[in-house]
């Protein structure tokens, strides 16, 4: 391991919990400037907005997956929960206690994976099979994850049918009317047919597994079924811990201008774990990341609190791209909104996998073992 910097005559160990989008870059950031060690129960990073690329083109995730060990070279990775902390420490699920000097809380939402790279492809591989053999396919969520997967779908594999059922009154409901409406129109032009207002039981499958019941009472066929509405945050282990007061509501970490956790000297948070009042979108993540590896190296160093960067969530309207498919997208921006292959340049084609892997100090197009 390469030699660290001396701040005031010891090296500061930074323990992150979480290695998403937002613990991984904050990971990376400090490796060579602090006694880094990410704690996180899969041995991967994976690029969250590639996900659906890789249901219909498994070989997408040999890039959107990335071993820890890969951008982490200088840094300690612990396969394994964090269950409890201490003033001082962290207690892991396999009982092994992490001394920390700085705390980066990154644990985002609950999103049950294998531990393993080669794991997390096969089971891309097994809903590509899953998708290619069957004659129809029924999404149930029409938030981004949802629309996005139906337009991979749809664009993918055209002569499938594809259903997909939202609770809300329109899709997309995190961004404006317009937008939504304009997927709408792309989807039912791509002959998916959206059923919005209702819900599905998915306890009550019948006929083998391929007739659903929706809230209404009406019956959809369908082969094989995707879930794509929101999880729960990864936070309820923090629920007994010295933070338990540093929750609010709805199990999010409040934090302070500064992104440090309410209360707390040398305890941060970023990324969708966080009370902040905006959009929880990957990009933003980045952006937390960002702003407390700045802090965390101006107060290793010995730089005075006042001095410390601050975040500002953004106000106006929410920019925000959703991919329809390899070609299109719909896309919000401060000032307009508009769908079609412009967009699709922005985010489609690569779905940003060569930036983030430049972020992480990877080559854009290799893939990795």
């Amino acid at each position: 391991m390469d030699s660290q910097p001396d701040f005031g005559g010891s090296t500061k160990r930074v323990v992150v919990v979480g290695g998403g989008i937002a613990g991984s870059l904050i990971a990376k950031s400090l490796q060579f400037v602090a006694s880094v060690t990410l704690i996180d129960p899969k041995e991967y990073f994976e690029i969250t907005w590639a996900k659906l690329r890789s249901m219909v083109e498994p070989s997408f995730a040999e890039r959107s997956v990335i071993n820890h060990k890969d951008y982490l070279t200088n840094g300690q990775i612990i396969t394994a929960n964090a269950i409890n902390i201490s003033e001082t420490e962290v207690l892991t699920s396999v009982g092994r206690l992490v001394a920390y000097d700085y705390l980066v809380i990154a644990t985002g939402h609950k999103d049950p994976v294998p531990v393993t790279k080669r794991e997390r492809i096969n089971q891309y591989q097994a809903e590509y099979e899953k998708i290619s053999s069957s004659g129809s396919v029924l999404i149930v969520g029409g938030g981004p994850t949802g629309v996005e997967l139906a337009g991979e779908i749809a664009v993918d594999f055209p002569d499938k049918k594809v259903t997909l059922v939202h609770k809300g009154a329109r899709l997309l409901e995190f961004i404006g009317p317009k937008a939504a409406d304009k997927s709408l129109d792309w989807l039912t032009s791509k002959r998916v047919e959206v059923i919005l207002g209702q819900s599905v039981d998915l306890n009550s499958v019948s006929d083998g597994g391929k007739v659903y019941k929706t809230s209404e009472g009406e019956t959809i066929e369908a082969d094989c079924h995707f879930l794509c509405t929101a999880k729960p945050l990864s936070s309820s282990w923090l629920n007994d811990s010295i933070l338990k007061d540093s929750l609010d509501s709805h199990g999010r970490v409040m934090v302070d201008e500064h992104l440090r956790v309410k209360g707390r000297g040398n305890i941060f948070a970023i990324g969708d774990i966080t009370n902040i009042q905006e959009i929880k979108q990957g990009y933003i993540a980045q952006k937390h990341a960002l702003v407390v590896a700045k802090n965390l190296k101006l107060l290793m160093g010995g730089g005075k609190e006042s001095k410390m960067a601050t975040y500002k969530p953004s106000s106006g309207s929410v920019l925000a791209i959703v991919s329809l498919g390899r070609k299109e997208a719909v896309a919000q921006f401060p000032f307009t909104t508009m769908i079609g292959c412009i967009p699709g340049l922005i985010k489609s084609r690569d779905l940003f996998v060569a930036r983030t892997r430049k972020d992480r100090g990877l080559d854009s197009r290799r893939t990795d073992n």
